[in-house]
């Protein structure tokens, strides 16, 4: 039990602190560091943590830990204030709706999806990571939160996924600013080749982002004339989400 309740400590805190060092949670525990070490690889190798992609004596969460996530939202009031909405807004645009909710300033997770009945349509497995620059649901949370954060996000590495994606960090937060202003953000091939979307945030009582509901298609139907009229659909279902989530 001693060493269950160990594991258990030592991801939580690599969850709290991530990336963060052997020496660190050493520090923190005040364990051995041959201990620390060997429970780091035995969460790493059953899949519930992993190296920094960008550092490898750093750890962070897993995908383990992410696909875990959607399973446990399913019973709470989130998930069901956006399920209606979300019915109503596939139904009328007959275009994949999902939700996904933000893990820190890390990525967006995918918690829900609706297909259309297209036989060529976009997919999103539950559990699906994706950047928060590179699409329109990471980019709808990210212009709802303070500005020292989104100053925070965009000092970093901005990944580039195709010749579409924002990586200049004054670019990002101009856009941001737009989608700020019009509610709801717009992808266009910076993510998947091919793939479009548009996003609207799901905010709680003081304005902070919870999560965003998203409307996706192949870039052969996305008209970019409709915009505006489908950024409105999806922004009246993320404003009902919130409502009956609030309410």
């Amino acid at each position: 039990m001693k060493s269950v309740t160990r594991s258990l400590r030592i991801l939580e805190a690599v969850a709290r602190h991530q990336p963060v060092t052997v020496g660190e949670l050493t520090k923190l525990f005040g364990l051995p560091k041959s201990t620390v070490q060997r429970t780091l690889v035995t969460l790493a190798e059953a899949g519930w943590l992993r190296a920094s992609r960008r550092d490898t004596t750093h750890w962070e969460i897993g995908a383990r830990v992410l696909s875990v996530r959607p399973a446990a939202l399913q019973g709470s009031s989130l998930f069901a204030a956006a399920r209606g909405p979300m019915v109503r807004l596939r139904d009328a645009l007959n275009e994949t709706v999902h939700l996904a909710v933000p893990d820190a300033l890390q990525c967006m997770v995918v918690v829900d999806r609706l297909d259309c009945d297209h036989p060529v349509r976009t997919f999103h497995t539950i559990g699906d990571t994706s950047p928060l620059h590179a699409t329109a649901a990471g980019r709808a949370v990210l212009a709802h939160l303070p500005q020292s954060e989104i100053d925070q996000f965009s000092a970093g590495v901005l990944e580039r996924y195709g010749k579409e994606t924002i990586t200049d960090p004054s670019e990002l937060r101009a856009e941001l600013r737009h989608v700020r202003h019009r509610g709801y953000a717009v992808n266009h091939n910076q993510y998947r080749p091919d793939v479009c979307a548009v996003a609207a945030p799901v905010l709680d009582t003081d304005g902070s982002p919870l999560a965003a509901v998203a409307a996706s298609m192949p870039d052969s139907r996305f008209d970019p004339a409709g915009t505006a009229g489908l950024g409105r659909m999806v922004v009246d279902a993320a404003a009902e989400i919130t409502a009956r989530y609030l309410g």
